[in-house]
């Protein structure tokens, strides 16, 4: 492997950040540690703070207190485009007048890459995506899951120390979704890069993440591994306002058949929901009465079946 293609495995530490708009604090007081190689999510309802404290990191706002280090430098101070990190947007950004040849390429030709090189890095960066062939389209020809792929491919075709995702999925239908995630999970295998990934999705994070972050009101209210946070979820710790919305569901359908990461690495499909403690209320199962509850007929029609999607 030459010198080009190696990735280096950063690392990232928040100390007690927070960003504040006029009198609200969209994040506060936010620590957080990420190993280099990780898989790590920020998960919560919308409006908590993930996509601002991604927006921190990639330098396109300012924290008004604490600090970010990325690999034992304070990276405060430094310009986004110093940063040497790679953002894919929940919209994509692809300029709609270049082909897809020319949207990858456009970050090596702002390097100086040229010629051959720049022939050889966009096929190599297409084929990993399973892009390849489509070099002449236009963004306009492609399908969602096709031009998220083109945006994955534009961002790991300069060498970032940091890949940080803002809910790339939300865009697609289900079955793009589903396809999307084994893609992005492939990626983080093959190329091993630190990843920072937003979501308001629970399925998403529990079956992609090495380790998840929940956000409510701007603050970090659990961490820990998915098996952890889907076994152990701080429901108390939810503000009302989310349990009014139902969110997060606990112990629901969209709970019930997920594949989440073991220690090993490996994934196993978790398809039951935790038994029921004395004296829990019928708020601690939204949606579903006691009477529901006790049904045996109930809990086999909300049991999801067990698949890897």
């Amino acid at each position: 492997m030459s010198q080009d293609e190696v990735i280096r495995l950063s690392e990232v530490r928040m100390e007690n950040v927070g960003k504040r708009y006029a009198e609200h604090w969209a994040v506060q007081d936010v620590s957080i540690s990420i190993r280099p190689g990780e898989f790590y999510t920020l998960l919560g309802p919308s409006g908590c703070g993930k996509t601002t404290l991604l927006r921190l990191l990639a330098g396109f706002i300012t924290p008004d207190t604490g600090r970010i280090i990325v690999d034992d430098e304070a990276i405060d101070p430094v310009p986004p485009w110093k940063r040497n990190l790679g953002m894919v947007f929940q919209h994509y950004a692809l300029w709609p007048h270049l082909s897809v040849f020319e949207n990858v390429a456009f970050g090596l030709r702002e390097r100086g890459v040229s010629g051959a090189a720049l022939t050889t890095r966009v096929a190599a960066a297409l084929d990993q995506v399973g892009l390849a062939g489509f070099e002449t389209r236009r963004p306009s020809q492609l399908s969602g899951g096709q031009q998220q792929r083109v945006a994955l491919a534009r961002t790991l075709i300069v060498k970032p120390r940091l890949l940080l995702l803002d809910e790339p999925l939300s865009n697609l239908d289900a079955v793009l979704r589903s396809q999307m995630r084994l893609e992005l999970a492939r990626l983080h295998r093959d190329v091993g890069i630190t990843t920072i990934y937003v979501t308001h999705d629970q399925a998403e994070a529990l079956a992609l993440s090495t380790r998840i972050a929940v956000l409510s009101q701007g603050r970090i209210v659990q961490e820990g591994k998915p098996e952890e946070i889907y076994w152990r979820w701080a429901w108390w710790s939810t503000p009302p306002a989310a349990r009014a919305s139902r969110w997060p569901r606990a112990g629901t359908r969209g709970w019930s058949g997920i594949a989440v990461s073991s220690a090993s690495g490996r994934r196993r499909c978790v398809s039951r929901k935790p038994s029921a403690r004395r004296g829990d209320s019928a708020a601690r199962w939204p949606g579903t009465s006691s009477r529901a509850r006790g049904s045996s007929t109930t809990s086999r029609s909300r049991a999801a079946p067990c698949g890897w999607r």
